[in-house]
């Protein structure tokens, strides 16, 4: 679940991520509104929900295929992690995507895609079909062109996932389908995803989706320095309400 900015007129936009139903309740829903709202946020009605989406992300991962930049993968990650249990020295092991996928399936084609398959992206394909040698951002909080290589993308990043078996898409896909929907031109988001927007990045350009400017603000911490996040059952906003808290207090954590 996640939120949006429009720079002009200042359009404040949520959307609500749920195409891991695992992950979506009702009462979790309802508290990202009263958390919002408490805040002083307010936006458009009707949300866009990613459950509705799923024929659009569906055309989008066509259009890739239509591009020669997607393969079936049949590896579970115990397959992956097995593949990557004595990596080249100096590769690195995890990604923004999670383990960098060591290509195992990457010579199948797509006419061999079965049900149980995810799809991916064939990252080096990618570039070549784009006839560029690296991909960047532009970040607000953290200024200047954020950029990687080729090389380093295919080192550091990998064939990411576009379509989970059991979603029927991915994040990474979703998400840019939705914001350029959307007509975003700011993303608002944490750090931790400062990494998959170079992925994002990549995305926009073989879809030619328009390329929104980021603002990746710092992360609320606990005394440890450990993020609060809510697999580790963190403080939720509603706890910082009860114990006198202010909005203004709250938007101060998130400074940059």
């Amino acid at each position: 679940m996640t939120a949006a900015k429009l720079a002009d007129p200042g359009e404040f936009l949520l959307r609500i991520e749920d195409i891991d139903r695992s992950r979506s309740r009702p009462e979790w829903e309802q508290a990202i509104y009263d958390d919002l709202r408490w805040l002083g946020l307010d936006w458009r009605e009707p949300i866009m929900r990613q459950s509705d989406r799923l024929p659009a992300y569906a055309a989008a991962r066509d259009r890739l295929t239509a591009l020669g930049v997607t393969y079936p993968c049949r590896c579970r990650r115990a397959d992956i992690r097995a593949a990557l249990s004595a990596p080249q020295e100096g590769a690195p092991l995890i990604g923004p995507d999670g383990p960098v996928y060591p290509g195992t399936c990457r010579h199948r084609a797509m006419t061999d895609a079965g049900p149980e398959d995810a799809i991916r992206l064939n990252a080096a394909r990618a570039f070549d079909v784009l006839g560029i040698t690296e991909i960047g951002f532009l970040d607000e909080a953290v200024p200047g062109r954020h950029v990687l290589s080729r090389d380093e993308f295919l080192a550091q990043v990998g064939d990411i996932v576009l379509s989970r078996r059991d979603m029927g898409t991915s994040y990474h896909l979703a998400v840019v389908m939705d914001d350029g929907a959307q007509q975003v031109t700011v993303v608002s988001r944490g750090k931790d995803l400062f990494e998959s927007t170079y992925i994002h990045a990549l995305l926009q350009n073989l879809l030619e989706l328009p390329l929104p400017l980021y603002h990746h603000h710092r992360l609320i911490r606990d005394e440890n320095g450990k993020r609060l996040a809510k697999r580790d059952d963190a403080r939720a906003l509603s706890l910082y309400r009860e114990q006198g808290v202010s909005p203004q207090e709250i938007r101060q954590l998130l400074e940059v």
